[in-house]
């Protein structure tokens, strides 16, 4: 049972899936269609479940789901891959790659690096310890608001920076 993101209680589970790049208009409206028609028929062992979606930056997908009646269960959760897979196969996007670190850079837009590569981006000071990256390890939606965007040194990342 689709609900609108706000409306989605604030203890409702997330999980969140950063976009190698930004969707076109375009995609954004048939990626907004498709997770849609899928939330509104979401369900744990046939039951139906309030779920819910949002895209920030134009890249970053945040499925939702209200948990409290009903957990969600494995099957429901590959559920969710599967559509992300279709997203991932008809854009040529990368979704489900967990080795990606997302950050606002100068000018508050977003960017992602591999984790690879993210010493580097400290060491050229393209991130910095004040730089605000999307926090990974947030659970639930009520966390989006305080936790979802940490300063670099707030974060794994801190090891990189001289303390």
């Amino acid at each position: 049972m689709y609900l609108e993101f706000e409306n989605i209680a604030a203890h409702s589970r997330v999980w969140i899936y950063q976009s190698d790049r930004k969707f076109t208009a375009e995609e954004l409206t048939w990626v907004k269609s498709h997770l849609k028609a899928f939330c509104e028929q979401w369900n744990s062992h046939g039951a139906l479940m309030p779920t819910s979606f949002e895209i920030k930056f134009d890249q970053v997908i945040i499925l939702s789901v209200d948990e409290s009646n009903l957990g969600a269960s494995g099957c429901s959760i590959d559920s969710s891959v599967r559509i992300l897979r279709e997203i991932e196969q008809k854009l040529g996007v990368n979704l489900l790659d967990q080795g990606k670190v997302g950050f606002l850079d100068s000018e508050d837009n977003l960017a992602i690096n591999s984790v690879f590569g993210i010493k580097e981006s400290v060491k050229s000071g393209i991130v910095n310890p004040e730089t605000l990256i999307l926090n990974p390890l947030v659970k639930e939606k009520a966390d989006l608001d305080n936790n979802w965007l940490i300063a670099a040194k707030e974060s794994w990342l801190n090891k990189y920076f001289e303390n």
